[in-house]
């Protein structure tokens, strides 16, 4: 079972998030959460908030097991350009690209359950034999 959470218009460069994106890529809950709470970076903490999200989701909703989680994907898109400009000397004025983010985390079992499915046993009807003469 794959959950999916996502985070839109982070207001932080797609290049700084992906900076903390990789730190915590294909590692277990546990661990993952012990890197962000440590990271001093600005986007650490959205990336927490979205990381138990997640698990929030997957425990509750799901029925999954919180030691039993890990990242199995988790990317970073960029969103909107917010479009400012920066007024110079002789009415120039220099553009400013506010970047916003989009990052979406999935977390999946290590050990996924296997679902067992009820055994149907079906009735077997013998059939009559007749006899001709």
């Amino acid at each position: 079972m794959e959950v999916k959470v996502f985070l839109r218009n982070l207001r932080t460069a797609p290049r700084k998030s992906k900076e903390v994106v990789d730190l915590i890529r294909n590692k277990n809950v546990a661990e993952a959460r012990a890197l962000l709470e440590f990271t001093v970076k600005r986007s650490a903490d959205p990336v927490l908030k979205l990381l138990n999200s997640a698990v929030a989701s997957a425990v509750n909703d799901f029925h999954l097991e919180e030691s039993n989680l890990k990242i199995s994907k988790i990317w970073v898109d960029e969103g909107p350009k917010l479009k400012r400009s920066f007024p110079m000397s002789r009415g120039r004025a220099y553009p400013i690209m506010k970047r916003t983010s989009h990052i979406t985390l999935a977390v999946s079992e290590i050990n996924p359950k296997k679902e067992e499915k009820p055994v149907v046993k079906k009735e077997i009807k013998a059939k009559k034999i007749v006899k001709k003469k």
